[in-house]
């Protein structure tokens, strides 16, 4: 620990006798209250009970601007509780005191009692002199007990007390023997990192930051009294700045804890909490402790261009494709291609029997006594060209307005067994494209109802946080943890600006999409109004806010990551999967998607399940069993839904359809065991429900205590199900992908796997306790700013808006395709 410092002169020894003399009047040494000299690293042992005390003094010279550690080793061979000795040490300004055996409680009033007590005085304030000081130290040694006990006292004083930076230094600390050390911030230096390692994981142990105020806090039970400090196990890491300490020097506190439950080690048993052990050398822990310099400003800056115009460089890339297809469009115009209004944009509304699917398929092809509701556009006026294959039937029905027959015939049309798009775009595009306008608003209303108090939430954390100094609150990656202001770790806040800038761009491709549909609608552009899919850009628009929002809510989840706010950063990622699952839906199913407070609703119904989740989620077994129950028949409801297009519904209006549904599924499938009506259909929703039934008994078998994360994998699984099925049956159906899906779909891919990679780099868990949190602490990676979870940030932008391009690009090429062409899947 120390090596004792050599013995003082003859001089020094006479003033030390003097200044002993005058403060007992004159007294002798030793027994009875008179003070005996002693030396450093000199063992001392006597013997005090109820009528004999001990008083031992020693006197140290001081030399100037040299700060002097003094340590105190005690020793009794006495365990009776109820006459400790106790051992009192006066300095020049300051008292410190304890008893021996020293009690420390634990859980359950259960206590530990230390023989072997050990401590650090509060050392000196340097004098600013030119001659060296002195001072000296009085141990009073005492005892209430009728009889006599013995101690042993040691007092050394330490070499090694001020630690210096980039220098590892080793020691040994237990419950009664804490540890505490003095740094300064060299002149050229702000900020600096505390790295503490151990080769063992328990005992556990605190590291608390104090300031230079005497008394020091470095027992069990006051260490939080005062400071920063963080639980431990094999690492702790505490960043300080210089403008927290006026003196621009600060204690590094070393505690071991007499228990381990708080570092997630077993708990006592509340059954034996009233006995009492003798602990001494048992929990003994070897520490590494290295103090680094942080990072400098410069980095700051860095960084933050970094992370702006990376996510700029987006914007860049946007403006070039958009010049490169306006230039296209200008030299096809210039070539001479006739508009819509010339008749060349009118295809001919031939019968579509065989023409859009593969030869040999019958997937897409319709029977001719059941094709009266898909050959009707929207704009039944314009007249057939010649050459046309089509039917009289169908010429003799295009002289009738079916329009009004829409709500009496569609359960006709949606139960044929081959749809076509047409079939399922007869609304008046106005009204659908209002119904989807709804969405967006919904959500701008939905987003700052619910970041308001979040902001306020979190803001409340930081502050706790800052105030009480206990850094077990929050889950940071501390070995990446670099503050600004009042934020603990801004990296992790910076890191979510991509989702901000790239949502915003999103909205702003969708608005040009919006515009340039808009001016074909008034320009009556025949392309636009029966060919291609239906243009609705409300799901586009609420998608957009949606990532845009989940940059907000995860940079607020970062302010103060832990167990009880983890649902601030996955509520909109519930929503992000849920629109793009419905938009996938409303692709080919205009008419007949949900509309926009049913779909929010249920997204409250999920963020709900979510909250009940975190609180009965972990051990509760009757939580697990309603909510598989609840996403099973979920799963059902919702395929019986998409099965029927939307047309099964119990009551007294539709009760013909419920029993035909039930009749078809019994004929089909228990009767004669016969291909279902709708093959493509059957084979995704049995695919969709045997993925999430594994889901359900993979939570009421396994009760993952992370439960946000759980449902947002159930989200994920489906929608990447769904958009796989969605793209076979593309290709199945003879349609192409252009360059751009194309290539939005490989980046999706590329991108959305090496966020992955760093999503799974676990850096923290709120799941174990702070301490063992901290064991998977690492440092940073990119600019020596951001850490894998950072990385994880900025992929997770790019890939979500690489995903949406996908959404909105993947059905450009049939944009020339007339509806009644479009197979619906």
């Amino acid at each position: 620990v120390g090596a004792a410092a050599p013995a003082p002169g003859a001089l020094f020894c006479g003033l030390l006798w003097a200044a002993v003399a005058a403060a007992t009047g004159g007294g002798g040494g030793g027994p009875g209250g008179s003070p005996a000299p002693g030396a450093f690293g000199r063992v001392y042992r006597g013997v005090v009970n109820i009528s004999a005390e001990r008083v031992h003094a020693f006197a140290y010279s001081s030399e100037p601007g040299q700060v002097d550690a003094v340590r105190v080793y005690v020793n009794s061979s006495s365990e009776n509780l109820q006459y400790p000795v106790l051992f009192v040490v006066r300095q020049q300004k300051g008292v410190l005191s304890w008893q021996v055996p020293l009690i420390f409680r634990g859980l359950y009033q259960r206590t530990y009692n230390y023989q072997e007590v050990s401590r650090t005085l509060c050392p000196s304030e340097p004098i600013p002199e030119t001659r060296p000081s002195e001072q000296i130290i009085f141990v009073d040694v005492a005892s209430m007990a009728p009889f006599n006990i013995t101690y042993e006292l040691l007092v050394t004083r330490l070499e090694t007390f001020q630690l210096e930076t980039n220098k590892a230094f080793n020691f040994t600390a237990s419950p009664s023997q804490p540890q505490y050390f003095l740094y300064k911030f060299p002149q050229d230096v702000d900020s600096v990192v505390i790295k503490v390692v151990s080769d063992t994981v328990y005992p556990c142990s605190v590291v608390s930051v104090q300031d230079i105020v005497c008394p020091v806090y470095d027992l069990d039970h006051n260490v939080e009294f005062n400071g920063v400090y963080q639980s431990m196990t094999k690492q702790a890491a505490i960043t300080v700045q210089r403008k927290d300490f006026p003196g621009e020097q600060f204690f590094v506190v070393f505690v071991i804890k007499p228990e381990d439950y708080a570092c997630g080690g077993s708990v006592p048993s509340s059954i034996h909490g009233n006995v009492n052990r003798t602990l001494n050398l048992q929990r003994m822990k070897n520490l590494q402790v290295t103090i680094v310099p942080s990072i400098t400003k410069s980095v700051y800056v860095q960084a933050m261009f970094f992370s702006f115009l990376s996510f700029l460089s987006f914007y860049l890339g946007s403006v070039l494709v958009a010049f490169v297809h306006y230039i296209r469009i200008r030299r096809k115009a210039s070539a001479g291609r006739l508009s819509p209004e010339d008749g060349s944009g009118i295809r001919t509304s031939s019968h579509p029997i065989t023409a859009s699917t593969p030869e040999g398929s019958s997937y897409g092809a319709i029977d001719e006594s059941s094709s009266s509701g898909g050959q009707q556009l929207s704009s039944l006026g314009r007249g057939t060209p010649a050459g046309s294959d089509t039917d009289s039937s169908v010429e003799e029905e295009s002289d009738f307005d079916t329009m009004p027959e829409i709500e009496s015939d569609k359960n006709v049309i949606r139960t044929k067994v081959f749809l076509y798009l047409s079939d399922l775009s007869r609304k008046d595009r106005r009204i659908v494209s209002k119904k989807y306008k709804i969405y967006f608003w919904n959500i701008i209303t939905i987003a700052v109802f619910y970041a308001l108090p979040v902001i306020q939430l979190v803001i409340t954390y930081q502050t706790v946080v800052n105030v009480t100094g206990n850094q077990d609150i929050c889950y940071y990656n501390f070995l990446c943890s670099h503050p600004l202001g009042v934020l603990s770790a801004f990296n992790n806040i910076l890191s979510n600006v991509g989702h901000m800038l790239l949502g915003f761009l999103f909205l702003l491709i969708v608005l040009r999409r919006d515009i340039l549909h808009r001016r074909a609608m008034e320009m009556k552009d025949v392309y636009t109004l029966d060919y291609g899919i239906p243009k609705h850009f409300g799901l586009f628009y609420a998608m957009g806010i949606a990532l845009m929002m989940e940059g907000v809510l995860s940079a607020c989840y970062h302010v103060c990551p832990n167990y009880s706010n983890f649902q601030f950063d996955t509520s909109f990622m519930y929503m992000i999967a849920g629109l793009c699952m419905l938009k996938l839906y409303q692709t080919r199913h205009p008419d007949i998607n949900a509309s926009a407070y049913s779909a929010y609703a249920s997204f409250a119904v999920v963020i709900c399940l979510a909250v009940l989740g975190v609180v009965f989620g972990k051990n509760d077994m009757w939580f697990w069993v309603i909510f598989s129950m609840i996403h099973v028949l979920a799963s059902l409801a919702l395929s019986t839904q998409i099965y029927y297009m939307g047309r099964f519904k119990i009551g007294e209006c539709y009760l013909g359809i419920f029993r035909r549904a039930v009749m078809v599924l019994y004929t089909d499938c228990i009767q004669q065991c016969s291909r279902p009506m709708y093959m493509d259909r059957m084979v995704l929703l049995i695919v969709g429900n045997l993925v999430n039934w594994s889901f359900a008994i993979f939570g009421l078998v396994y009760r993952p205590r992370d439960f946000a994360s759980y449902i947002l994998g159930i989200f994920i699984c489906n929608l990447l199900l769904y958009l796989a099925f969605y793209i076979i049956m593309k290709l199945r159906s003879s349609e192409k992908l252009l360059p751009i899906p194309l290539f939005c779909i490989v980046a999706t891919a590329v991108v959305w796997a090496a966020a992955l990679y760093f999503f799974f780099q676990a850096l923290s868990s709120w799941e174990e306790t702070p301490a063992e949190s901290r064991e998977k602490n690492r440092p940073c990676i990119l600019l020596g700013f951001f850490d894998d979870h950072d990385v994880w940030h900025f992929l997770s932008a790019a890939a979500l808006f690489f995903s949406f391009l996908v959404l909105l690009t993947l059905d450009d090429d049939l944009d020339v395709v007339r509806r009644d062409k479009i197979p619906v899947f």
